[in-house]
């Protein structure tokens, strides 16, 4: 054993290499493009540690390389894009198409096809999110108001009506915060 593995107990170099991240560059659809990158931003993934999830499995990966029809994916229009992804993924991708006779680029694509179901069940959230949005504004507004009728009543510089503020300042930057989510996530609207 390795002076380093011994420091390290339960890993092995073998192991500590397949985490390495290599660029790995396949063509896919732009739809395949888009539904990777649309994940990774919209719930805070690396795109490297999606693409260990959808492919890092081998046996998943060889039962989807028995539903591939290539003169099928051959008809995609592709186009090139690099990726960072870990060693071992690489390596388990590579061994697939390989045993299988499938290309990268079809196992990478079809793999990819996967994060549909998570795209349609957060473009519903995304729905969803919008109507809850306009109450929450709704919901700010009127507290705006009741700030105002404080203020009316007892003063700008009464203490209630300081904290009043404060949390109407609050409010605010909770409302800018969504705002801002809801803005990033319009991305799914168009999926």
């Amino acid at each position: 054993m390795s002076k380093i593995e011994g420091q390290f107990p339960g890993t092995t170099m073998f192991e500590l290499r397949g985490k390495q991240s290599v660029r790995a560059t396949f063509k896919l659809s732009q739809k395949a493009i888009d539904a990777i990158g649309l994940v990774a931003i919209h719930m805070g993934i690396k795109q490297k540690s999606l693409f260990d999830h959808i492919i890092e499995d081998p046996d998943a990966l060889g039962i989807l390389a028995k539903t591939i029809r290539i003169q099928q994916f051959k008809k995609i229009p592709r186009k090139q894009k690099t990726f960072v992804l870990s060693r071992k993924t690489i390596e388990s991708l590579g061994t697939i198409s390989q045993a299988y006779g499938t290309p990268r680029d079809a196992l990478v694509e079809y793999s990819i096809k996967k994060l549909e179901s998570i795209i349609s069940a957060e473009k519903a959230r995304h729905k969803e999110r919008k109507i809850l949005q306009k109450e929450v504004i709704d919901h700010f507004y009127q507290g705006r108001l009741l700030y105002k009728k404080a203020i009316a009543i007892l003063g700008k510089d009464d203490p209630f009506c300081r904290r009043i503020g404060k949390a109407i300042f609050d409010c605010q930057k909770r409302e800018e915060d969504l705002s801002d989510f809801i803005e990033k996530s319009k991305a799914l609207e168009n999926f």
